[in-house]
């Protein structure tokens, strides 16, 4: 007598079911790595909410309302735009050839060209020179393109200006804005992008202990900061100190 067939069981088969819950963590997995990839915190939390509600750690209540996502307390990975910047300003500079003593670092979450107060002014002086009108142009078409505000700042050494109506101060605040007006008088960088400010002897890099040190402190510093809003929360990617000449 003929067996009878065994009849299939309704449904997928079994390895569908498996198949179907590795698809679906793949999916969940590369949907986190993309909410991550940004320094969005409020989306990233966002993210993390919605996450936590698909894998069942809300505690199965029902929310009836969406409240407002907090936001972390943690930067989910670094924002590399820092670093793309970095590297395109880098390769710039070199196609530009500008003077060897022009450096550019990373530093609080900025990246800041370093220009030495001889290549833009004579001793003693404020006004920008005519022999440093070419290099503040090529600083110009560098930054220009790059969606970064540009701060300029003012530095001196510790030595007293012989001078007795201009102090330290005074003077890296005349040098900062002599390069910020030349700029707009140029036409070279928009001014609701540029501001202006002097530290006078406040932030050396290093000691004003021999006249190699002070000519180092001496400087103007171009600052290229984001144009968002979280600039604050920006992390320090090297030392002030670790500066790449070239």
């Amino acid at each position: 007598m003929a067996r009878k067939p065994k009849s299939k069981p309704a449904g997928a088969p079994e390895w569908m079911v498996t198949y179907s819950d590795l698809v679906t963590l793949l999916l969940t997995f590369f949907v986190l790595l993309l909410s991550m990839a940004s320094m969005d915190r409020i989306k990233f939390s966002a993210a993390s909410s919605s996450l936590k509600g698909a894998f069942g750690i809300m505690g199965g209540k029902q929310q009836k309302e969406i409240a407002a996502p907090a936001i972390v307390d943690f930067a989910p990975v670094d924002d590399d735009m820092y670093q793309r910047v970095y590297k395109r300003v880098l390769n710039q500079l070199n196609r530009l050839r500008l003077d060897k003593t022009i450096t550019l670092v990373q530093d609080r979450g900025a990246i800041v060209l370093r220009i030495n107060d001889a290549i833009l002014f004579d001793s003693g002086q404020t006004e920008v020179k005519p022999e440093a009108y070419p290099v503040l142009r090529k600083v110009a078409e560098l930054v220009r393109p790059l969606p970064m505000n540009l701060k300029i700042e003012g530095h001196t050494d510790d030595v007293a200006v012989a001078s007795g109506d201009r102090s330290n101060w005074d003077i890296s605040v005349m040098r900062a804005v002599s390069v910020l007006k030349f700029m707009q008088q140029e036409k070279l960088f928009p001014l609701d992008r540029m501001s202006a400010v002097g530290y006078g002897d406040q932030k050396p890099l290093a000691s004003n202990d021999t006249p190699e040190n002070r000519a180092m402190n001496r400087r103007v510093e171009f600052v290229l900061e984001s144009m968002g809003t979280h600039q604050e929360q920006l992390p320090y990617l090297i030392d002030a100190k670790d500066q790449m000449p070239f």
